[in-house]
């Protein structure tokens, strides 16, 4: 299963480096989303390093969740795909 990653968790003056805001596809509700608490993520970067997390929370009612990495993922990290086990 893919996800995508959306952007940071942030606040209005400062952003959490290993904390990602995430949408997986066919999860659109909160319900549904609670389903994939636990579940292990991967981001692989384009030289092939593989920077693992988990997910925590839901985050709003549209189905997105919340990640947290293991490391910080790179700006270049939002609007790209993650693996989600």
């Amino acid at each position: 299963m893919e996800g995508l990653v959306n952007n940071f968790r942030r606040a209005r003056h400062h952003t959490k480096g290993n904390h990602m805001i995430i949408t997986v596809e066919g999860y659109d509700s909160r319900e549904k989303s609670k389903e994939l608490l636990g579940k292990k993520v991967m981001w692989t970067s384009p030289s092939g390093k593989e920077i693992k997390g988990e997910i925590k929370a839901v985050h709003g009612n549209k189905g997105a969740v919340r990640a947290i990495f293991e490391r910080g993922l790179p700006g270049q990290s939002v609007a790209t795909m993650v693996k989600v086990e």
